[in-house]
């Protein structure tokens, strides 16, 4: 079974890789100008992004151009990364060096934070479960473990609504409500950190089952005979630590 937080933050990875791209695209549209500073709008001129006070972003690079192409680049190395590579040792870390390097480039402000925020969480991806945690887990993770898979997609959904959701709103339909958006903009964040908890309580619950599993099978395996007088066997026990191993 994959992990939960690999999922994770390979998707969401992959969808602020995106939205960088996307303001590479602005930048890009924008010609061989300067910019008038180091805040820039990807898209200035955009109905479409107006709702979003054209696309915010900061660059270094002294021109528009040059910045959107190294914006899309280093976007495209975040996405294939996301979705390729991300499960290597240090997986997590090339990740938030990426995102970095598309917040100096001109990739937005919120994608290169939450890509920075998906690589430190892809750093779990192996940690290890201590042995109190694997002993005695709380209700809590027993309870977010089990949301899951369902506040996965609905974080997804979620920021689905705030792009391409909002601009959609106000350039077809006219919906420009402040409150509108504030909502969205909470459901998003909200369960950005409930999914981002739920997939490492999620993790932590398989691999502490996988351990409770082996050491109670161990403890059967010591104090029990073959067949004992309540009928269970040898190779009963042996089939179910298998088993929930491999579920583990």
């Amino acid at each position: 079974m994959k992990s939960a937080t690999r999922v994770f933050a390979s998707s969401f990875g992959a969808f602020m890789a995106l939205g960088g791209i996307e303001h590479g695209i602005g930048e890009m549209a924008q010609g061989n100008v300067a910019p008038g500073g180091i805040m820039i709008q990807s898209w200035p001129e955009s109905e479409f992004f107006r709702s979003l006070s054209g696309e915010p972003a900061m660059t270094v690079i002294p021109n528009l151009l040059v910045s959107g192409i190294l914006t899309v680049l280093v976007s495209l190395a975040l996405l294939v990364w996301c979705i390729r590579f991300l499960e290597r040792k240090n997986g997590g870390r090339v990740m938030i060096l990426l995102s970095i390097a598309m917040l100096l480039v001109g990739g937005g402000i919120f994608p290169p934070i939450f890509g920075m925020l998906m690589g430190a969480l892809a750093t779990r991806i192996y940690a290890p479960v201590s042995p109190s945690t694997a002993q005695r887990p709380s209700s809590l993770r027993r309870f977010l473990a089990a949301i899951w898979p369902y506040s996965f997609p609905a974080c997804m959904v979620a920021w689905l609504c705030v792009l391409p959701g909002v601009p959609m709103l106000e350039y077809f339909w006219g919906v420009d409500d402040l409150n509108a958006i504030l909502v969205i903009m909470a459901l998003a964040l909200g369960s950005f950190l409930l999914t981002t908890f739920s997939s490492l309580a999620y993790d932590a619950q398989m691999k502490a089952g996988g351990r409770r599993s082996f050491s109670t099978t161990w403890r059967l395996l010591r104090q029990r005979s073959p067949r004992n007088d309540e009928g269970i066997s040898l190779e009963r026990i042996t089939t179910e630590h298998t088993e929930s191993t491999e579920i583990g």
